[in-house]
């Protein structure tokens, strides 16, 4: 069982940042694949990034050049710094946590965190 918190999320304006972080619970945190998600209101959740545990990652087009995806095996913490943030941008954000096996898929949401790019 992984516990996922989210925090950092508020209001900036247009051009600002912001930094997300999710602390996870358990000692297996680097077997996970860690990944971020965000649903705007009416719309499906998508993925905005996602880190693998040897540190590769993957950004939604809308993300590259603008949001990093970073990970700490040894805190449990993934983050996510997002730059020039665009109103479009908002959203509430998900931390996603998930691990296969060859029996089992394991996948973890946290409670999400609200952002909201606004002037």
């Amino acid at each position: 069982q992984v516990q996922l918190v989210e925090s950092g999320g508020g209001l900036v304006q247009p051009g600002g940042s912001l930094r997300l972080s999710c602390a996870a619970s358990g000692s297996i945190f680097g077997l996970y694949v860690m990944g971020w998600y965000r649903q705007a209101p009416g719309k499906q959740r998508d993925l905005v990034a996602h880190i693998t545990n040897g540190g590769g990652t993957n950004y939604a087009d809308s993300a590259k050049g603008r949001f990093t995806i970073s990970r700490d095996n040894a805190k449990n913490t993934v983050s996510l710094q997002m730059n020039n943030l665009k109103s479009e941008d908002t959203a509430v954000y998900y931390c996603n946590a998930v691990r296969h096996t060859i029996t089992s898929t394991y996948d973890y949401w946290g409670q999400g965190t609200q952002v909201t790019v606004s002037s």
